[in-house]
Protein backbone atom coordinates (compact mmCIF):
# COMPACT_ATOMS: atom_id res chain seq x y z
CA UNK A 1 0.00 0.00 0.00
CA UNK A 2 1.20 3.55 -0.69
CA UNK A 3 2.38 5.28 2.14
CA UNK A 4 0.42 8.93 2.76
CA UNK A 5 3.28 10.52 4.13
CA UNK A 6 3.16 13.41 1.51
CA UNK A 7 5.15 16.56 1.49
CA UNK A 8 3.17 19.68 0.02
CA UNK A 9 5.05 22.68 -0.85
CA UNK A 10 3.30 26.14 -1.17
CA UNK A 11 1.80 26.31 -4.87
CA UNK A 12 2.33 29.80 -6.38
CA UNK A 13 -0.74 31.38 -8.08
CA UNK A 14 0.07 34.68 -10.22
CA UNK A 15 1.58 37.96 -9.01
CA UNK A 16 2.45 35.92 -5.85
CA UNK A 17 -1.14 34.26 -4.42
CA UNK A 18 -0.18 31.28 -2.99
CA UNK A 19 -2.07 28.00 -1.26
CA UNK A 20 -0.17 26.15 1.09
CA UNK A 21 -0.99 22.81 3.46
CA UNK A 22 0.38 22.53 7.00
CA UNK A 23 0.70 20.31 9.22
CA UNK A 24 -2.11 20.46 12.21
CA UNK A 25 0.16 20.93 14.80
CA UNK A 26 2.01 24.09 12.85
CA UNK A 27 -0.21 27.41 13.69
CA UNK A 28 0.11 29.73 11.12
CA UNK A 29 0.11 33.47 11.82
CA UNK A 30 -2.17 36.16 9.40
CA UNK A 31 1.55 37.11 7.58
CA UNK A 32 2.44 34.24 6.14
CA UNK A 33 4.46 32.50 8.40
CA UNK A 34 4.29 30.46 12.37
CA UNK A 35 3.37 31.58 15.65
CA UNK A 36 6.37 31.62 17.63
CA UNK A 37 6.16 28.68 19.87
CA UNK A 38 5.46 26.21 16.64
CA UNK A 39 8.55 27.80 14.19
CA UNK A 40 10.27 24.57 14.74
CA UNK A 41 7.19 23.05 12.49
CA UNK A 42 8.50 24.95 9.37
CA UNK A 43 8.35 22.99 6.23
CA UNK A 44 7.09 19.58 8.18
CA UNK A 45 6.10 17.24 6.29
CA UNK A 46 1.51 16.70 6.34
CA UNK A 47 0.72 13.29 7.35
CA UNK A 48 -2.78 11.97 6.55
CA UNK A 49 -3.03 8.65 7.73
CA UNK A 50 -6.21 7.54 10.71
CA UNK A 51 -7.96 5.30 11.54
CA UNK A 52 -11.81 4.67 10.76
CA UNK A 53 -14.25 6.28 13.25
CA UNK A 54 -12.28 9.16 13.62
CA UNK A 55 -10.86 12.21 12.39
CA UNK A 56 -7.60 13.39 10.22
CA UNK A 57 -6.94 17.28 10.86
CA UNK A 58 -4.24 19.84 8.60
CA UNK A 59 -4.60 23.12 7.19
CA UNK A 60 -5.08 24.99 4.45
CA UNK A 61 -3.19 28.73 4.15
CA UNK A 62 -4.69 31.35 1.05
CA UNK A 63 -1.68 33.76 0.83
CA UNK A 64 -2.28 36.86 -1.35
CA UNK A 65 0.41 39.34 -1.25
CA UNK A 66 -2.28 42.52 -1.96
CA UNK A 67 -5.87 43.05 -0.57
CA UNK A 68 -8.44 41.31 -3.15
CA UNK A 69 -11.43 38.71 -3.27
CA UNK A 70 -10.50 34.73 -3.24
CA UNK A 71 -12.27 31.38 -3.13
CA UNK A 72 -10.99 28.14 -1.83
CA UNK A 73 -12.53 24.40 -2.18
CA UNK A 74 -11.12 21.30 -0.81
CA UNK A 75 -13.00 17.92 -2.85
CA UNK A 76 -12.41 14.75 -2.30
CA UNK A 77 -11.81 12.36 -5.68
CA UNK A 78 -14.15 9.53 -6.05
CA UNK A 79 -14.18 6.52 -4.66
CA UNK A 80 -14.23 8.35 -1.01
CA UNK A 81 -15.10 5.92 1.17
CA UNK A 82 -17.33 7.88 2.60
CA UNK A 83 -15.43 10.31 4.37
CA UNK A 84 -16.68 13.85 4.64
CA UNK A 85 -14.71 17.22 4.97
CA UNK A 86 -15.70 19.87 7.41
CA UNK A 87 -13.64 23.40 7.13
CA UNK A 88 -13.13 26.29 9.58
CA UNK A 89 -11.83 29.68 9.29
CA UNK A 90 -9.14 30.64 11.68
CA UNK A 91 -10.32 33.47 13.69
CA UNK A 92 -6.58 35.06 14.51
CA UNK A 93 -6.78 36.70 18.29
CA UNK A 94 -4.50 39.64 19.28
CA UNK A 95 -2.87 38.66 22.44
CA UNK A 96 -1.28 42.49 24.41
CA UNK A 97 0.67 40.97 26.10
CA UNK A 98 2.73 39.62 23.42
CA UNK A 99 1.56 42.07 20.63
CA UNK A 100 1.19 39.10 18.81
CA UNK A 101 -1.94 37.17 16.98
CA UNK A 102 -2.31 33.54 17.69
CA UNK A 103 -4.84 31.37 16.23
CA UNK A 104 -7.08 29.47 17.56
CA UNK A 105 -11.05 30.06 17.36
CA UNK A 106 -12.53 28.31 14.39
CA UNK A 107 -15.56 29.38 12.80
CA UNK A 108 -17.81 26.65 10.48
CA UNK A 109 -17.87 27.32 7.04
CA UNK A 110 -19.68 25.78 3.87
CA UNK A 111 -17.54 25.05 0.49
CA UNK A 112 -16.53 26.68 -1.22
CA UNK A 113 -15.74 29.43 0.93
CA UNK A 114 -15.94 32.65 -0.79
CA UNK A 115 -14.12 35.88 1.05
CA UNK A 116 -11.13 38.31 0.72
CA UNK A 117 -7.81 39.48 2.61
CA UNK A 118 -7.96 41.44 4.80
CA UNK A 119 -10.41 39.34 6.15
CA UNK A 120 -13.14 42.03 7.42
CA UNK A 121 -14.20 41.19 10.63
CA UNK A 122 -10.87 40.03 11.78
CA UNK A 123 -9.56 43.32 11.24
CA UNK A 124 -6.28 42.71 10.98
CA UNK A 125 -4.14 45.78 9.21
CA UNK A 126 -1.67 44.14 6.50
CA UNK A 127 -3.39 40.80 6.50
CA UNK A 128 -1.57 38.52 3.97
CA UNK A 129 -2.61 35.06 4.80
CA UNK A 130 -6.03 32.83 6.30
CA UNK A 131 -5.98 29.88 7.28
CA UNK A 132 -8.78 26.99 7.58
CA UNK A 133 -8.29 24.02 9.58
CA UNK A 134 -9.46 20.85 7.93
CA UNK A 135 -11.45 17.95 9.74
CA UNK A 136 -11.67 14.92 7.44
CA UNK A 137 -14.11 12.56 9.13
CA UNK A 138 -13.35 8.62 8.30
CA UNK A 139 -16.75 6.28 8.83
CA UNK A 140 -16.70 3.04 10.40
CA UNK A 141 -17.36 1.12 7.44
CA UNK A 142 -14.25 3.11 5.73
CA UNK A 143 -12.83 0.64 2.85
CA UNK A 144 -8.34 0.49 4.32
CA UNK A 145 -6.90 2.07 1.42
CA UNK A 146 -5.48 5.30 -0.03
CA UNK A 147 -7.90 8.46 -0.57
CA UNK A 148 -7.01 11.08 -2.63
CA UNK A 149 -8.23 15.05 -2.40
CA UNK A 150 -7.89 18.33 -4.25
CA UNK A 151 -7.74 21.77 -2.67
CA UNK A 152 -8.43 24.61 -5.11
CA UNK A 153 -7.85 28.37 -4.77
CA UNK A 154 -9.26 30.68 -6.78
CA UNK A 155 -7.67 34.19 -6.87
CA UNK A 156 -6.42 37.16 -9.03
CA UNK A 157 -8.00 35.51 -11.85
CA UNK A 158 -6.34 31.84 -12.11
CA UNK A 159 -7.22 28.75 -10.48
CA UNK A 160 -4.55 26.52 -8.75
CA UNK A 161 -4.85 23.26 -7.29
CA UNK A 162 -2.96 21.35 -4.36
CA UNK A 163 -3.71 17.76 -4.36
CA UNK A 164 -3.24 15.53 -1.31
CA UNK A 165 -3.08 11.99 0.03
CA UNK A 166 -4.82 10.40 2.56
CA UNK A 167 -4.67 6.75 3.96
CA UNK A 168 -7.42 4.72 5.65
CA UNK A 169 -5.85 1.91 8.18
CA UNK A 170 -7.93 -0.95 8.79
CA UNK A 171 -8.68 -0.56 12.24
CA UNK A 172 -11.07 1.24 13.89
CA UNK A 173 -10.51 3.57 17.17
CA UNK A 174 -12.17 2.24 20.21
CA UNK A 175 -15.57 4.31 21.56
CA UNK A 176 -14.41 4.14 24.86
CA UNK A 177 -12.24 7.66 25.63
CA UNK A 178 -8.99 6.46 27.17
CA UNK A 179 -8.65 8.66 29.30
CA UNK A 180 -11.64 10.62 29.60
CA UNK A 181 -11.44 13.88 29.26
CA UNK A 182 -13.08 16.41 31.54
CA UNK A 183 -14.06 20.01 30.93
CA UNK A 184 -15.51 22.22 33.46
CA UNK A 185 -17.63 25.16 34.23
CA UNK A 186 -19.66 26.71 36.78
CA UNK A 187 -23.30 27.77 36.86
CA UNK A 188 -24.69 28.81 33.81
CA UNK A 189 -25.20 32.54 34.68
CA UNK A 190 -22.23 32.89 31.95
CA UNK A 191 -24.57 31.70 28.96
CA UNK A 192 -26.56 35.13 29.19
CA UNK A 193 -23.32 36.79 28.74
CA UNK A 194 -23.26 35.47 25.17
CA UNK A 195 -26.19 34.77 24.24
CA UNK A 196 -29.04 36.48 25.30
CA UNK A 197 -30.90 38.76 22.67
CA UNK A 198 -31.14 42.79 22.89
CA UNK A 199 -33.95 43.80 25.14
CA UNK A 200 -34.62 39.95 26.44
CA UNK A 201 -35.25 39.77 30.59
CA UNK A 202 -32.89 37.24 32.35
CA UNK A 203 -36.18 35.69 33.41
CA UNK A 204 -37.34 35.05 29.45
CA UNK A 205 -33.98 33.44 28.42
CA UNK A 206 -33.37 31.63 31.52
CA UNK A 207 -36.98 29.84 30.83
CA UNK A 208 -36.62 29.54 27.08
CA UNK A 209 -36.06 26.15 24.91
CA UNK A 210 -32.53 27.84 23.23
CA UNK A 211 -31.16 28.35 26.85
CA UNK A 212 -31.56 24.43 27.58
CA UNK A 213 -30.53 23.91 23.84
CA UNK A 214 -27.20 26.00 24.78
CA UNK A 215 -26.62 23.67 27.62
CA UNK A 216 -26.83 20.53 25.61
CA UNK A 217 -24.75 22.01 23.11
CA UNK A 218 -22.05 22.51 24.96
CA UNK A 219 -22.33 18.48 26.09
CA UNK A 220 -22.40 17.70 21.99
CA UNK A 221 -19.36 20.11 21.20
CA UNK A 222 -17.04 18.02 24.35
CA UNK A 223 -19.05 14.84 23.20
CA UNK A 224 -18.03 15.33 19.69
CA UNK A 225 -14.60 15.88 20.69
CA UNK A 226 -14.12 12.69 22.85
CA UNK A 227 -14.49 14.65 26.07
CA UNK A 228 -17.05 15.26 28.99
CA UNK A 229 -18.74 18.21 30.21
CA UNK A 230 -19.61 19.02 33.46
CA UNK A 231 -21.59 21.61 34.92
CA UNK A 232 -21.31 22.39 38.79
CA UNK A 233 -24.81 23.78 39.41
CA UNK A 234 -24.78 25.03 42.82
CA UNK A 235 -22.25 27.77 44.74
CA UNK A 236 -19.58 27.99 47.20
CA UNK A 237 -22.37 28.69 49.78
CA UNK A 238 -24.56 25.91 48.39
CA UNK A 239 -26.72 27.57 47.02
CA UNK A 240 -28.65 25.77 43.79
CA UNK A 241 -29.49 27.24 40.57
CA UNK A 242 -33.34 25.78 39.54
CA UNK A 243 -31.93 23.90 36.44
CA UNK A 244 -29.74 22.24 38.38
CA UNK A 245 -31.96 20.14 41.09
CA UNK A 246 -35.30 19.42 41.39
CA UNK A 247 -37.77 21.63 43.45
CA UNK A 248 -38.34 20.63 46.91
CA UNK A 249 -41.22 21.31 49.84
CA UNK A 250 -41.96 19.94 53.33
CA UNK A 251 -39.48 19.78 55.84
CA UNK A 252 -38.13 17.28 58.37
CA UNK A 253 -40.24 14.08 58.08
CA UNK A 254 -41.97 15.64 55.10
CA UNK A 255 -39.28 16.70 53.01
CA UNK A 256 -39.82 15.83 49.06
CA UNK A 257 -39.03 16.64 45.50
CA UNK A 258 -41.97 18.84 44.68
CA UNK A 259 -41.66 18.89 40.96
CA UNK A 260 -38.86 17.50 38.67
CA UNK A 261 -39.86 19.25 35.32
CA UNK A 262 -37.07 21.33 35.18
CA UNK A 263 -34.00 18.83 36.35
CA UNK A 264 -35.54 16.60 33.68
CA UNK A 265 -35.75 19.15 31.33
CA UNK A 266 -31.98 19.35 31.65
CA UNK A 267 -30.70 16.28 32.25
CA UNK A 268 -33.27 14.05 30.50
CA UNK A 269 -31.59 14.19 27.23
CA UNK A 270 -28.03 13.96 28.64
CA UNK A 271 -29.09 10.94 30.46
CA UNK A 272 -30.95 9.03 28.18
CA UNK A 273 -28.69 9.98 25.28
CA UNK A 274 -30.93 11.49 23.17
CA UNK A 275 -29.24 14.66 22.99
CA UNK A 276 -26.39 13.06 20.83
CA UNK A 277 -28.69 11.23 18.72
CA UNK A 278 -27.83 13.65 15.80
CA UNK A 279 -23.74 13.15 16.38
CA UNK A 280 -21.40 11.32 14.60
CA UNK A 281 -20.63 9.57 17.68
CA UNK A 282 -24.32 8.62 18.37
CA UNK A 283 -26.45 8.35 21.31
CA UNK A 284 -25.06 7.55 24.28
CA UNK A 285 -26.08 9.29 27.98
CA UNK A 286 -23.12 11.50 29.69
CA UNK A 287 -20.73 9.27 31.55
CA UNK A 288 -20.11 11.84 34.68
CA UNK A 289 -22.71 14.30 36.19
CA UNK A 290 -22.65 16.50 39.29
CA UNK A 291 -25.16 16.21 42.14
CA UNK A 292 -26.70 19.01 43.54
CA UNK A 293 -26.00 17.50 46.93
CA UNK A 294 -24.22 19.63 49.23
CA UNK A 295 -23.94 20.81 52.74
CA UNK A 296 -27.11 23.08 52.09
CA UNK A 297 -29.34 21.15 49.73
CA UNK A 298 -31.26 19.03 50.21
CA UNK A 299 -31.06 19.67 53.97
CA UNK A 300 -29.86 23.15 55.54
CA UNK A 301 -26.47 22.49 57.47
CA UNK A 302 -27.93 24.75 60.04
CA UNK A 303 -29.20 21.61 61.22
CA UNK A 304 -26.09 19.18 60.67
CA UNK A 305 -25.80 16.56 63.53
CA UNK A 306 -29.42 16.63 64.34
CA UNK A 307 -31.43 14.39 63.07
CA UNK A 308 -33.76 16.47 60.60
CA UNK A 309 -30.85 17.10 58.39
CA UNK A 310 -30.58 12.93 58.25
CA UNK A 311 -34.28 12.64 57.72
CA UNK A 312 -34.28 15.57 54.58
CA UNK A 313 -31.20 14.18 53.12
CA UNK A 314 -32.32 10.55 53.07
CA UNK A 315 -35.54 11.18 51.75
CA UNK A 316 -34.92 13.60 48.64
CA UNK A 317 -31.33 11.41 48.15
CA UNK A 318 -33.64 8.11 47.85
CA UNK A 319 -36.04 9.75 46.07
CA UNK A 320 -33.78 10.77 43.67
CA UNK A 321 -32.80 6.91 43.20
CA UNK A 322 -35.91 5.76 42.24
CA UNK A 323 -36.45 8.69 39.94
CA UNK A 324 -33.32 7.96 38.42
CA UNK A 325 -34.10 4.28 38.21
CA UNK A 326 -37.47 4.13 36.85
CA UNK A 327 -36.00 6.61 34.44
CA UNK A 328 -33.83 3.91 33.15
CA UNK A 329 -30.53 6.24 33.80
CA UNK A 330 -28.06 4.03 34.76
CA UNK A 331 -25.32 4.42 32.44
CA UNK A 332 -23.97 7.71 34.40
CA UNK A 333 -22.13 8.34 37.34
CA UNK A 334 -23.80 10.22 39.58
CA UNK A 335 -21.12 12.50 41.81
CA UNK A 336 -21.64 13.59 45.49
CA UNK A 337 -19.15 16.29 45.27
CA UNK A 338 -18.47 18.91 47.82
CA UNK A 339 -16.48 22.39 46.26
CA UNK A 340 -16.55 24.60 49.33
CA UNK A 341 -13.63 25.57 51.47
CA UNK A 342 -13.58 27.22 55.07
CA UNK A 343 -11.99 30.23 54.28
CA UNK A 344 -15.37 31.18 52.33
CA UNK A 345 -17.10 31.59 55.52
CA UNK A 346 -20.40 29.25 54.70
CA UNK A 347 -19.29 25.73 56.42
CA UNK A 348 -16.42 25.09 58.99
CA UNK A 349 -15.11 22.21 57.09
CA UNK A 350 -13.10 22.45 54.03
CA UNK A 351 -14.94 19.88 51.27
CA UNK A 352 -12.60 20.81 48.32
CA UNK A 353 -9.00 20.24 49.03
CA UNK A 354 -9.43 19.29 52.53
CA UNK A 355 -6.56 20.19 54.87
CA UNK A 356 -7.39 19.09 57.75
CA UNK A 357 -7.48 15.81 59.60
CA UNK A 358 -11.02 16.75 61.44
CA UNK A 359 -12.28 17.65 57.96
CA UNK A 360 -12.51 13.57 57.15
CA UNK A 361 -14.80 13.21 59.94
CA UNK A 362 -17.18 15.02 57.71
CA UNK A 363 -16.42 13.30 55.05
CA UNK A 364 -17.36 9.72 56.70
CA UNK A 365 -20.58 11.22 57.42
CA UNK A 366 -21.99 12.16 54.46
CA UNK A 367 -20.95 8.21 53.19
CA UNK A 368 -23.06 7.04 55.66
CA UNK A 369 -25.61 9.55 54.61
CA UNK A 370 -25.36 8.28 50.99
CA UNK A 371 -25.51 4.43 51.83
CA UNK A 372 -28.85 5.21 53.94
CA UNK A 373 -30.31 6.94 51.01
CA UNK A 374 -29.12 4.69 48.05
CA UNK A 375 -30.45 1.00 48.53
CA UNK A 376 -27.42 -1.53 48.23
CA UNK A 377 -27.89 -2.95 44.82
CA UNK A 378 -29.00 -0.25 43.12
CA UNK A 379 -28.49 -0.20 38.84
CA UNK A 380 -28.52 3.40 39.18
CA UNK A 381 -24.57 4.40 39.92
CA UNK A 382 -23.20 6.87 42.58
CA UNK A 383 -19.60 7.99 43.36
CA UNK A 384 -18.58 9.72 45.97
CA UNK A 385 -16.21 12.27 44.67
CA UNK A 386 -13.27 13.87 46.65
CA UNK A 387 -10.88 16.63 45.14
CA UNK A 388 -8.03 16.44 46.96
CA UNK A 389 -4.17 17.85 46.89
CA UNK A 390 -2.52 19.02 50.06
CA UNK A 391 -4.46 15.56 52.20
CA UNK A 392 -4.75 13.25 49.74
CA UNK A 393 -2.66 10.91 50.96
CA UNK A 394 -3.45 10.39 54.48
CA UNK A 395 -6.88 10.78 52.93
CA UNK A 396 -6.09 7.16 50.72
CA UNK A 397 -6.31 5.75 54.14
CA UNK A 398 -8.97 7.61 56.34
CA UNK A 399 -11.07 7.31 53.43
CA UNK A 400 -10.68 4.21 52.00
CA UNK A 401 -13.89 2.19 51.37
CA UNK A 402 -15.84 5.77 51.45
CA UNK A 403 -14.74 7.98 48.56
CA UNK A 404 -14.42 5.87 45.11
CA UNK A 405 -13.42 9.10 42.97
CA UNK A 406 -10.31 10.57 43.15
CA UNK A 407 -9.38 13.76 41.46
CA UNK A 408 -6.09 14.72 42.31
CA UNK A 409 -3.61 17.60 42.03
CA UNK A 410 -1.22 16.29 39.53
CA UNK A 411 2.06 18.59 41.26
CA UNK A 412 1.26 16.79 44.80
CA UNK A 413 0.16 13.40 42.80
CA UNK A 414 3.72 13.13 41.16
CA UNK A 415 5.33 12.24 44.27
CA UNK A 416 3.41 9.22 44.92
CA UNK A 417 4.08 6.96 42.22
CA UNK A 418 2.27 3.91 44.25
CA UNK A 419 -0.85 5.74 44.37
CA UNK A 420 -2.35 4.98 40.80
CA UNK A 421 -1.66 1.25 41.07
CA UNK A 422 -3.14 1.15 45.04
CA UNK A 423 -6.40 2.92 44.43
CA UNK A 424 -7.08 1.65 41.25
CA UNK A 425 -6.93 -2.37 42.51
CA UNK A 426 -9.27 -1.25 45.16
CA UNK A 427 -11.44 -0.07 42.23
CA UNK A 428 -11.67 3.61 42.45
CA UNK A 429 -11.79 5.84 39.63
CA UNK A 430 -8.91 8.60 39.53
CA UNK A 431 -8.45 11.91 37.65
CA UNK A 432 -5.73 14.68 38.17
CA UNK A 433 -6.79 18.32 37.52
CA UNK A 434 -5.05 20.96 35.35
CA UNK A 435 -6.07 23.92 33.08
CA UNK A 436 -5.75 24.53 29.58
CA UNK A 437 -2.54 25.58 28.48
CA UNK A 438 -3.11 28.74 26.81
CA UNK A 439 -2.26 29.95 22.90
CA UNK A 440 1.08 31.22 23.51
CA UNK A 441 2.80 27.90 24.95
CA UNK A 442 3.75 25.42 22.04
CA UNK A 443 0.32 23.70 20.18
CA UNK A 444 1.58 20.06 21.45
CA UNK A 445 1.45 21.08 25.14
CA UNK A 446 -2.55 20.26 24.78
CA UNK A 447 -1.80 16.69 24.69
CA UNK A 448 0.37 16.73 27.82
CA UNK A 449 -2.32 16.38 30.35
CA UNK A 450 -4.01 12.76 28.42
CA UNK A 451 -0.47 11.91 27.94
CA UNK A 452 0.66 12.39 31.50
CA UNK A 453 -2.58 10.30 32.59
CA UNK A 454 -1.93 7.39 30.48
CA UNK A 455 1.81 7.03 31.43
CA UNK A 456 0.14 7.22 35.16
CA UNK A 457 -2.21 4.56 34.10
CA UNK A 458 -5.15 6.31 35.37
CA UNK A 459 -8.70 7.48 34.21
CA UNK A 460 -8.14 10.56 33.34
CA UNK A 461 -7.94 14.26 34.17
CA UNK A 462 -10.18 18.01 34.15
CA UNK A 463 -10.03 21.12 32.85
CA UNK A 464 -10.93 22.77 35.97
CA UNK A 465 -12.36 25.76 33.40
CA UNK A 466 -12.89 25.27 30.16
CA UNK A 467 -15.66 28.02 28.86
CA UNK A 468 -14.02 31.36 30.09
CA UNK A 469 -12.56 33.30 26.94
CA UNK A 470 -12.61 36.36 28.75
CA UNK A 471 -14.24 39.88 28.35
CA UNK A 472 -12.71 40.32 24.65
CA UNK A 473 -11.29 36.87 22.94
CA UNK A 474 -11.63 38.43 19.52
CA UNK A 475 -9.38 41.24 20.38
CA UNK A 476 -8.17 41.52 23.56
CA UNK A 477 -6.99 37.87 24.20
CA UNK A 478 -5.88 36.51 27.83
CA UNK A 479 -4.19 33.82 26.34
CA UNK A 480 -7.27 30.72 26.99
CA UNK A 481 -5.75 29.12 29.86
CA UNK A 482 -9.81 28.83 31.08
CA UNK A 483 -11.17 28.15 27.54
CA UNK A 484 -11.51 25.68 24.64
CA UNK A 485 -14.74 26.74 23.21
CA UNK A 486 -15.79 30.03 22.00
CA UNK A 487 -19.06 31.88 21.70
CA UNK A 488 -20.58 31.44 18.16
CA UNK A 489 -23.17 34.29 18.55
CA UNK A 490 -20.39 36.84 17.08
CA UNK A 491 -20.70 34.75 13.88
CA UNK A 492 -24.60 34.16 14.52
CA UNK A 493 -23.80 31.07 15.43
CA UNK A 494 -26.08 29.85 18.55
CA UNK A 495 -23.80 27.45 19.63
CA UNK A 496 -20.35 26.64 20.81
CA UNK A 497 -17.35 26.74 18.41
CA UNK A 498 -14.33 24.58 18.90
CA UNK A 499 -10.84 25.59 18.89
CA UNK A 500 -7.60 24.58 17.34
CA UNK A 501 -6.35 23.26 20.82
CA UNK A 502 -10.02 21.06 21.46
CA UNK A 503 -9.09 19.71 18.03
CA UNK A 504 -5.49 19.02 18.69
CA UNK A 505 -6.42 17.15 21.92
CA UNK A 506 -9.02 15.40 20.56
CA UNK A 507 -6.87 13.69 17.98
CA UNK A 508 -4.36 13.12 20.77
CA UNK A 509 -7.12 11.05 22.83
CA UNK A 510 -8.15 8.65 19.88
CA UNK A 511 -4.35 8.01 19.05
CA UNK A 512 -4.55 6.73 22.90
CA UNK A 513 -7.31 4.93 22.63
CA UNK A 514 -5.69 3.48 19.40
CA UNK A 515 -2.90 2.51 21.06
CA UNK A 516 -4.80 0.73 23.51
CA UNK A 517 -5.60 -1.68 21.24
CA UNK A 518 -1.67 -3.11 22.02
CA UNK A 519 -1.95 -3.15 25.45
CA UNK A 520 -2.62 -6.70 25.84
CA UNK A 521 0.08 -7.77 23.21
CA UNK A 522 2.95 -5.90 24.50
CA UNK A 523 4.14 -5.59 28.09
CA UNK A 524 2.73 -1.81 28.93
CA UNK A 525 5.95 -0.52 30.66
CA UNK A 526 7.40 -1.30 26.56
CA UNK A 527 4.18 1.10 25.90
CA UNK A 528 5.18 4.04 28.23
CA UNK A 529 9.33 4.11 27.13
CA UNK A 530 8.27 3.91 22.88
CA UNK A 531 6.29 6.89 23.73
CA UNK A 532 8.02 8.74 26.29
CA UNK A 533 11.13 8.38 24.03
CA UNK A 534 9.26 9.78 21.27
CA UNK A 535 7.65 12.28 23.05
CA UNK A 536 10.00 14.48 24.37
CA UNK A 537 13.12 11.74 24.93
CA UNK A 538 12.08 11.20 28.50
CA UNK A 539 11.64 7.71 30.17
CA UNK A 540 8.77 6.54 32.27
CA UNK A 541 10.36 7.22 35.76
CA UNK A 542 11.07 10.90 34.75
CA UNK A 543 7.18 11.51 34.67
CA UNK A 544 6.97 10.95 38.74
CA UNK A 545 9.10 13.72 40.61
CA UNK A 546 11.24 11.84 43.76
CA UNK A 547 9.36 11.96 47.00
CA UNK A 548 9.94 15.32 48.83
CA UNK A 549 10.90 15.51 52.46
CA UNK A 550 7.30 17.91 52.76
CA UNK A 551 5.32 15.21 51.85
CA UNK A 552 6.43 13.60 55.47
CA UNK A 553 5.18 16.88 57.10
CA UNK A 554 1.70 17.95 58.12
CA UNK A 555 -0.03 18.92 54.66
CA UNK A 556 -1.71 22.00 57.05
CA UNK A 557 1.73 23.44 57.55
CA UNK A 558 3.06 23.49 54.34
CA UNK A 559 2.38 26.16 51.32
CA UNK A 560 1.99 26.77 47.80
CA UNK A 561 5.13 28.10 47.54
CA UNK A 562 6.51 25.01 49.86
CA UNK A 563 4.87 22.35 47.11
CA UNK A 564 6.18 24.65 44.00
CA UNK A 565 9.78 24.39 45.28
CA UNK A 566 9.97 19.90 45.18
CA UNK A 567 7.98 19.87 42.05
CA UNK A 568 9.76 20.66 38.96
CA UNK A 569 7.58 18.29 37.02
CA UNK A 570 7.05 20.87 33.84
CA UNK A 571 10.42 22.11 33.99
CA UNK A 572 12.11 18.98 33.24
CA UNK A 573 9.63 17.36 30.96
CA UNK A 574 7.51 20.25 28.82
CA UNK A 575 9.97 22.99 28.69
CA UNK A 576 11.60 22.13 25.69
CA UNK A 577 8.35 20.13 23.93
CA UNK A 578 8.39 21.10 20.12
CA UNK A 579 5.40 21.21 18.02
CA UNK A 580 5.95 18.02 16.24
CA UNK A 581 5.69 15.94 19.73
CA UNK A 582 2.78 13.93 18.97
CA UNK A 583 3.31 13.53 15.68
CA UNK A 584 6.03 11.44 16.74
CA UNK A 585 3.76 9.48 18.80
CA UNK A 586 0.88 8.76 15.66
CA UNK A 587 3.29 8.02 13.04
CA UNK A 588 4.55 5.02 15.79
CA UNK A 589 0.94 4.21 16.42
CA UNK A 590 0.45 3.89 13.21
CA UNK A 591 2.68 1.86 12.45
CA UNK A 592 2.12 -0.55 14.89
CA UNK A 593 -1.20 -0.50 13.81
CA UNK A 594 -0.12 -1.71 9.91
CA UNK A 595 2.50 -4.11 10.97
CA UNK A 596 -0.86 -6.10 13.04
CA UNK A 597 1.53 -5.42 16.44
Amino acid sequence: MRTALVVLFTMPCLAGAALEMLPEYARPDPFGGLVAPDQGARNAPVVLRGARGGWISLQFVVKLPEPGPYRLDVRLKAPDGGIQVELFREWFHWVPRQKRYYPDALVPVSLPVSSRLPEPDNRIEKQTAQAYWADLWIPKNAPAGVVRGEARLEAQGRTERLPFELEVLPVAIPEEEIPTIDHNSYGSSWLANFYKEPGESDQEFFSSDRFFELIHAHHRIFYEHRGVFHQLGYGHGGKVGPEFAPALTGSGRTRRVADWMLFDRHYGPLLDGSAFANTRRGRRPIRFVYLPINPEWPASFLWWGEPGYETEFVNVVSEMERHFRAKGWTQTYFELFFNHKKRYKAFPWDGDEARFPEDDDYFAEYHRLLQRAVPAGSPVRFLFRNDASWAMERQFKTLAGKVNFWVLSRSILSWYDYAPKMLKERGDIVWFYSGPPPVTEVSSAVTKFPLTAWMWGIDGYIHWLTVSPGDDPWFAFTGGDTALVYPGARFGIRAPIPSIRLKLQRNCVQDLALLERFAGRRPREELRSEVAARYNRSQPGDWWTRRPRLADTPPYEWSNTDIDEVTDLDERLFARLDAAAWQRVRDWVHELVKEGR
